[in-house]
């Protein structure tokens, strides 16, 4: 011992003084939502880091969220990484897996790797959703890639009373309920917090990036009664005039260029003075619910600005705030009360939904605004979210860090992308992009570094050229100029991509892409439309894909919950995601359940008060329960449950977009039967609960209705409804049900 020397290699930590890194996105904001862009609800506190910092007003996303956060945190464009859509999403082509590819490392991996405190809050989207469960596998979960600790959601949306949350690589409840004052948006900055607070107080010298990705403004909007209530009636003047006012604060505070033209209406959006009153009533109380919400948002960055402040960290944090798309489409045109109708492809009654117009915002409430006032979102442009127009692509994006940046309160109007942000980071933290991460080579930034516009105002931008592609919508930026052709999402894959519809607009001088010039300048159009060509063969944008009815069904892999006609559960089990149960809403199915039945409770519920499935025992009775967008169909049994030992077996028999008969069996015996008129196919974003229901899918028991026994295993059998070829037999039998003869 005494001839042999210990050795302490010195742990890799970046240098003193090296800045922290918070980056705040918000979900569906557009350009002219927040006040200091213009927009017509106080947003102070993040007017507050505008003031001290610098406002980018010509900064762009991919036009859809997953994308935009896997080119945020990698620097490199979407269809490269493999997320050309959402994650949601397998296509089975490189440019669209629902993952990050390892060849495409996030900044936390880089960060992680150099002794920097990596922390994720909020919205993740950016794993496979038939990985979403809580068997994993956990690979491209956040801390999978590079992220010390996570806590948020994993899928697109959530509910923000009774959110579908994980905190690192398991599911759990919400720590309180709706009841007891929660909200999501407060929940994340609180955890965010305190993870920041645990890193700084134990291991000060690890710098800090937090990534805090807010639910809001994304739908469900929904928000706390006191902020609902201050809100109320203040849109009723509607969306034109609202609109003309954003535009005239837009020109006055220079945001947007003089002679900037306010876009025309988008195609389906009426003047407002032409709609009835009852859509009118409908329309102005959704956008009420929207500033209830975005007011509240305000206010917990509020609460994290000032923790930063109070442990002497604000000063030499490089925080920046960005939307990761424009304003959602997915309203309507009238606006909606559950926004799964959408999904569903169904249209809001307009007349039934002002009847319960009081619950907007509510946990009774999954509700979105129509196209009108997402265009106000979006002012001064055209067009919305998933659309490559400047309404889809140009976003808020403002960068503070009092300790570097002087120029405080300043504009740029330099070009810049998402692709940027990572780029940036590792720039102002002194470190490169490493060969390879984790042993796998590594593909070359596609975004540059904004830094050098933080101190010259006038600097040309680096990002010369992008291009633009979501979902057949395409653009490409460059040089000042911008092509970009607008394609309808279409049902038939093979449905033509016509060049013919291009449109050339000159943004150095038409910053809202109001005065096309194809046809004043086809051989500029004409270079353009080559170079998007280029560009997309480069970043592997090809082959554009137009299966839209397709990409929600699962990919042709083993091994994957939706590839399976028979799922077999052993209770008690970890919260599922929605992507992980099995197809409720658009099969027939068989559920079987062996218990040890000692009082009432929930035994599977998928959903929300909004929208869901849920079977329980209530008064001894076995009850299914449909809740079809809040209207509640029930099927009981007859009988009492025995006490001790049963079998509970549940049938399912439908046609193909129409009716079912359920019937229940106990023991093996009927116990009851009856006709559900109506279902959603795409039920729920939130998933599947056994032996509870924290969600309250129906209104006949308080949430969590634990049930009081014990479920040994349940099984659920799946199958194809009855195709078209059956449906007129099996409409006899529904109707014959319906009136009893059966």
């Amino acid at each position: 011992m005494p001839e042999s020397q210990p050795d302490w290699p010195p742990l890799d930590l970046p240098k003193a003084g090296t800045p922290d890194v918070v980056l705040i996105v918000l979900d569906d904001v557009g350009f002219g939502h927040l006040s200091c862009y213009g927009g017509e609800v106080p947003t102070p506190n993040m007017d507050r880091l505008a003031a001290g910092g610098l406002r980018y007003t010509n900064f762009h996303t991919t036009a859809l969220c997953s994308p935009t956060r896997a080119s945020m945190l990698t620097g490199r464009n979407h269809h490269s990484v493999g997320m050309r859509a959402l994650a949601n999403f397998d296509t089975g082509f490189p440019n669209m897996r629902g993952y990050i590819t390892p060849s495409a490392a996030t900044v936390a991996e880089v960060l992680q790797a150099r002794g920097h405190s990596t922390m994720a809050v909020g919205k993740w989207h950016l794993a496979p959703m038939r990985d979403c469960s809580p068997a994993g596998p956990f690979t491209h979960w956040p801390l999978g890639r590079g992220f010390d600790r996570f806590y948020g959601f994993l899928q697109g949306e959530t509910d923000q009373f009774h959110p579908e949350l994980c905190h690192d690589n398991h599911f759990i409840d919400p720590p309180r309920t709706h009841h007891d004052g929660y909200h999501l948006s407060e929940d994340l900055v609180d955890q965010a917090s305190r993870m920041i607070r645990n890193s700084v107080s134990l291991v000060p010298e690890r710098p800090i990036f937090c990534y805090l990705a807010f639910g809001a403004m994304h739908s469900p909007h929904q928000a706390p009664a006191e902020y609902l209530a201050k809100w109320r009636g203040r849109f009723d003047e509607g969306w034109d005039t609202v609109r003309a006012r954003v535009y005239q604060r837009q020109l006055e505070m220079g945001i947007i260029p003089p002679g900037t033209e306010l876009a025309p209406r988008n195609p389906g959006v009426n003047a407002w003075d032409k709609l009835n009153d009852d859509e009118r009533l409908f329309a102005a109380r959704l956008q009420d619910t929207f500033a209830a919400f975005l007011d509240h948002t305000d206010v917990q960055i509020g609460r994290l600005i000032d923790f930063l402040e109070q442990i002497g960290r604000l000063d030499n944090t490089l925080l920046m705030l960005m939307s990761d798309n424009g304003a959602s489409q997915e309203g309507l045109a009238t606006g909606v009360f559950d926004e799964f109708r959408y999904f569903n492809g169904i249209f809001e009654d307009v007349g039934e939904a002002v009847k319960r117009i009081d619950d907007l915002g509510t946990i009774h409430s999954h509700c979105n605004y129509p196209w009108g006032w997402a265009q106000v979102g979006n002012t001064p442009s055209k067009r919305y979210k998933q659309n490559t127009h400047g309404g889809g692509v140009r976003d808020p994006f403002i960068v503070h860090w009092p300790a570097a940046i002087s120029d405080r309160g300043a504009i740029r109007t330099q070009f810049q992308h998402v692709t940027d942000i990572t780029p940036t980071i590792l720039d102002v933290l002194g470190h490169g992009l490493p060969s390879t991460v984790k042993g796998i080579a590594q593909m070359p930034l596609h975004g540059v570094s904004m830094r050098p516009t933080f101190a010259v105002a006038d600097r040309p931008t680096d990002h010369v050229t992008q291009y633009f592609e979501m979902q057949g919508s395409r653009g490409i930026f460059h040089d000042g100029w911008k092509a970009v052709t607008f394609h309808p999402r279409a049902m038939n894959p093979d449905s033509e991509y016509p060049d013919s519809e291009w449109e050339l607009y000159h943004l150095d001088v038409d910053f809202s892409e109001c005065n096309d010039l194809a046809g004043a300048q086809p051989d500029k159009l004409r270079q353009l439309v080559e170079l998007w060509w280029s560009e997309a063969g480069k970043y592997n944008v090809l082959p554009l894909d137009n299966r839209m009815n397709n990409l929600f069904m699962p990919p042709p892999l083993d091994g994957t919950p939706r590839r399976r006609d028979l799922y077999v559960y052993h209770p008690p089990i970890d919260h599922l995601s929605s992507d992980v149960c099995p197809p409720l809403g658009s099969r027939s199915w068989t559920m079987t359940f062996d218990l040890d039945h000692h009082g009432d409770g929930a035994l599977l519920a998928i959903g929300t008060p909004n929208s869901g499935h849920v079977a329980y025992v209530l008064d001894g009775h076995v009850v299914y329960d449909v809740n079809y967008f809040g209207s509640h169909q029930f099927v009981r049994a007859a009988q009492p449950l025995p006490t001790g030992s049963t079998q509970v077996m549940l049938q399912l028999e439908r046609v193909r977009r129409g009716p079912g008969r359920l019937s229940i069996t106990v023991d093996g015996k009927p116990a009851g039967q009856g006709l559900i008129e109506d279902f959603a196919p795409m039920i729920s974003s939130t998933g599947m609960d056994l032996g509870s229901n924290p969600s309250a899918v129906s209104p006949e028991f308080k949430a969590p209705f634990a049930f009081k026994g014990t479920i040994r295993r349940v099984e659920i059998a799946v199958e194809r409804a009855l195709d078209q070829a059956h449906a007129r037999a099996e409409a006899i039998i529904a109707e014959r049900a319906a009136h009893g003869l059966d």
